[in-house]
Parts: C-alpha cells; structure tokens; sequence
C-alpha cells in the first residue's frame, strides 16, 4: 500500500467526511496568507471570514483534526497550517509530471506555486516533435513515448494532463498502467477510470459558464426578473398506465 493510499485509509478510519477534505486547501491558503502578514493567532470567525465559509462549518472541519482552538485566543496559524498540511500530505516531496506542454501546460510549468506547497514537477511531455527538447523551466521536455520510463525511474506520484481532449483518455490510461493513482485532468474530456485511481477535472469553461449564469440573472435575463413555475408530478393520468409526469401549475 502506498503512503497515499496509507493516508485515505486512516483519513476514512477518523471519519474525515470528503467535504471537509476539500475545503482543507482553502483554510490553508487563507492561514498561509495570514503568516505572510505576520498574524500569529486567527479567530474561528476571522479565519471562516478568509475562507469563504461560517464559523461553525470551520469549527467543525477543524475539530476532524483534532484542533479545537483556545477560548478567547482562537488558533494558532503556524501549528494549524502544520495540521492542515500533514492532513493533506504536503509535508513530504509530491513528485509531478506533466503531459501536453502547449500553452497550459508551459504556464503549469512555470506556477511556483507548486513547489512552495510540496510539489515538484519532474517531467515535461509532448508528442510534438517541434516541442520535445526545448528548455522550460529548468526542464527539457521529452517525448511522450518516455513517459513510463519517466513514471518509473522519477517516482511521479501525480500526473497532469493537459493534451487535447482527443488524446487525453490514451494518456491517462498510460499512466494509470505505469502505477500513478491520482491524475489532474484539464483536457476538456471526462476520463474513465478503475476504482482506487483520483481524478480531478479543471474545466476553465465550465467555471465561466457558471458566472454567465449568475451574470445573466443579475441583469434580470431569462427567469430573472419572475418567479420559476411550480410543478407537481401527477400519478395515473399522463400519456400512459402508471407513468409519472410533471405538470406545471399556475402559481
């Protein structure tokens, strides 16, 4: 069993719900913002302020970790970043590879933020021959036909996809068969996966779209500016025995 998969274990063992897991990063950045102006205590409120969420759903994620805070003191950002980073195993090296260096994958290349928050990128792939040997960021990239060599010999522990979406799902299963369990996906595919492999998908449209929505309503566009209709599902009388049906009922 791999350190990671050690992890998730005892993560499931203590009850830490999925949920909390994924607001852990956000508490996180919002602490490490806080030590950069040299804030050595935060309030629950304070920190949930930061955060984005409310006090008590902060209280109760952090209560997971078994830090409760001090009454009238609050937390203390440096042992609580420690906590929040060995829950999220970033107290040890991450190494990373990445495959498809267009565009998105020289900008990912080039993100310190990786290597300040435990990650570090070992690997450029690419299949196109006029990319394979340019120099990125102290990185040569290399052909995609290395990339198990490159799993192996490296010790990559997260692969990055950002090919097209085309060649995406051939990627992943490459790497999945060369032992890496968790992928970050930003081709604009859904990848199939066997059970015990991570995926996360970065869908930049997708996040636009949604702010379209929101846009939209604000400017009092489609359902904006009235009241959604009521409905009721009606039993025995649709178009068939037995079927269920929705109809709309005038408010």
């Amino acid at each position: 069993m791999t350190p990671r998969q050690i992890r998730t274990r005892e993560r499931a063992d203590r009850g830490i719900p999925e949920a909390t897991v994924a607001r852990l990063p956000v508490y996180l950045r919002a602490l490490h913002s806080l030590q950069d102006r040299g804030i050595a205590t935060v309030s629950s409120e304070e920190l949930a302020t930061a955060a984005g969420v409310n006090s008590a759903k902060l209280r109760k994620d952090l209560s997971h970790l078994g830090s409760y805070g001090t009454r009238g003191v609050g937390y203390e950002v440096e042992y609580l970043v420690y906590q929040i980073s060995r829950e999220l195993g970033l107290t040890q090296d991450w190494v990373v590879a990445i495959i498809g260096v267009g565009n998105l994958g020289r900008a990912l290349a080039g993100y310190g933020g990786f290597a300040s928050r435990g990650f570090r990128v070992a690997g450029l792939l690419d299949a196109d021959a006029g990319i394979v040997g340019a120099h990125i960021c102290g990185l040569t990239v290399e052909h995609i036909d290395e990339l198990e060599t490159v799993i192996k010999d490296r010790g990559v522990s997260i692969a990055v996809i950002a090919t097209p979406a085309g060649a995406a799902q051939v990627v992943c299963d490459r790497v999945v068969a060369a032992g890496v369990t968790s992928v970050l996906n930003f081709a604009p595919v859904v990848l199939t996966v066997p059970e015990g492999v991570d995926v996360r998908k970065v869908d930049l449209s997708i996040e636009l779209q949604i702010l379209a929505f929101h846009e939209q309503r604000k400017a009092g566009g489609p359902m904006g500016d009235q009241a959604e209709p009521e409905y009721e599902v009606l039993e025995g009388d649709g178009p068939s025995d037995g079927a269920q049906y929705i109809e709309a009922v005038d408010a």
